[in-house]
């Protein structure tokens, strides 16, 4: 995925929105040790803020999915983006991860969506849609059988289209805090925005995507201070 930001933070990027355990669990990075403001948390305790209200205006978009052999992504060139206030992100791509890496009280979910973004300043916003075992997902059933076998690039599937406001809870309440990259080098000022109201997939959902991919997410990482915002 191209940030824009050339080759390196191509990479780095690209590592951190995958998640993989042999990038964050290696050495090279004190950051990944000794960083005090690392991804996903588990958030117990928060302070009510007046946080400004999330404007969607995702948009449908060309499928262009791949299977890199640790998730399936969605990369976007075209398909709007997030408002916060005065400042506008451009949706970049979404990804998976098992399980849901942030936790709510103590409480791991089942998957987790993260949909990256990227403002003309090249800030990076990570929104996180969590996910308990229930009912079918809607979004979910219409992407899967669009996942490629092979392990390769990006596939353009021809006539099929994705919107990832499908992706969103119908709350638009969130917490927020400021975190990181979850892959070496684990660079910090990562914004991260987890939606409070977790939505469903089916254990078949699951365990078809189990089949194809294993557990891929960094587990949680200690506050070391931070206080995590809640919009009230």
């Amino acid at each position: 995925m191209s940030l824009g930001m050339g080759p390196g933070w191509r990479n780095v990027w690209l590592a951190a929105a995958l998640g993989l355990a042999s990038a964050w669990a290696c050495a090279d990075s004190p950051l990944c040790r000794l960083g005090l403001r690392q991804s996903p948390i588990d958030i117990v305790a928060t302070v009510k803020h007046a946080l400004p209200a999330l404007e969607f205006h995702y948009r449908a978009a060309p499928l262009k999915i791949a299977n890199d052999g640790h998730t399936a992504r969605v990369r976007f060139s075209n398909a709007g983006g997030l408002k916060i206030g005065n400042e506008s992100f451009t949706l970049q791509q979404f990804h998976f991860h098992t399980p849901g890496g942030d936790r709510l009280a103590g409480e791991q979910f089942a998957m987790a969506a993260h949909l990256l973004h990227k403002s003309r300043t090249g800030r990076l916003l990570a929104l996180v849609v969590l996910f308990r075992q229930g009912g079918e997902n809607p979004a979910l059933a219409a992407l899967w059988p669009q996942i490629p076998e092979p392990v390769d690039g990006d596939h353009l599937i021809a006539g099929a289209s994705v919107d990832a406001s499908r992706l969103l809870p119908g709350s638009r309440s969130y917490y927020r805090y400021e975190g990181s990259l979850t892959a070496s080098p684990c660079t910090e000022n990562v914004t991260w925005l987890v939606m409070k109201q977790p939505l469903e997939l089916s254990p078949a959902q699951l365990l078809f995507w189990r089949a194809r991919f294993a557990d891929n997410i960094r587990a949680p990482q200690p506050l070391h201070g931070r206080i995590v915002q809640e919009n009230g």
